[in-house]
């Protein structure tokens, strides 16, 4: 992927996420103005507020789908992709050292 696939993928990228957070404020006026509705007794509203909330979850679940590809992708890019990761084998080799060490140590 060259520099300007990059910038085009992650400018895309953006755009939906930036378009998911406005759905999901949307959601929440309706869920907030439905809610207040059937405080006040109008229980026509009630059904509004159901249908607010899962739209709401509906977005949510949207940027946050959109935000871990962005957040992958941007490690992608960066070359840092499983660096987070932990090296077992590594990690085995040195408590292993570690321990002869410690086993030396304890002979003399």
């Amino acid at each position: 992927m060259n520099m300007t696939s990059t910038n085009i993928a992650e400018q895309s990228a953006l755009q939906i996420l930036e378009e998911a957070s406005a759905l999901y404020r949307e959601a929440a006026v309706e869920l907030f103005s439905a809610v207040k509705v059937a405080k006040q007794g109008q229980f026509e509203g009630a059904k509004a507020a159901a249908q607010a909330a899962k739209d709401l979850k509906t977005a949510l679940d949207w940027v946050m789908d959109e935000r871990n590809r962005l957040e992958k992708f941007r490690r992608t890019a960066a070359g840092a992709v499983g660096a987070t990761e932990l090296d077992l084998g590594a990690a085995r080799d040195e408590i292993g050292r570690r321990l002869a060490c410690l086993r030396d140590a304890g002979g003399r």
